[in-house]
């Protein structure tokens, strides 16, 4: 598990391969803007966050699949640590406000 800030499809790859070879688990902080990826479970990725000072309303799981980089279904905003009982009723992000900061922060860490 770690922070990063700039990542490439080809590590991404190479991190799926721990997760049955297609995705990767990530954890955004849509205020701080950054994002822990490779972990088994978003909780892990989570509470690091937390400890580092984010606020439970910021931060939203997410799997990454890297075979589908550069297409709509790169990003699927489903995670246990998305439901938040005033913000977020269901494991999927439901506000297109929250998924697109959640996908500009992503395509601005992903690389080539």
């Amino acid at each position: 598990m770690k922070i990063v800030t700039k990542i490439s499809i080809t590590e991404l790859k190479k991190m799926a391969d721990k997760m049955d070879g297609y995705l990767v688990k990530a954890d955004v902080d849509i205020a701080k803007k950054i994002i822990i990826i490779d972990m088994p479970m978003h909780f892990e990725g989570e509470q690091e966050l937390l400890s580092q000072g984010s606020e439970q309303k910021n931060l939203w799981g997410v799997n990454l699949f890297p075979a589908k980089f550069n297409t709509d279904d790169f990003i699927m905003y489903e995670s246990m640590i998305n439901l938040k009982p005033r913000q977020n009723t269901s494991m999927t992000v439901l506000s297109a406000k929250i998924k697109s900061v959640i996908k500009e922060t992503i395509e601005e860490v992903v690389h080539e």
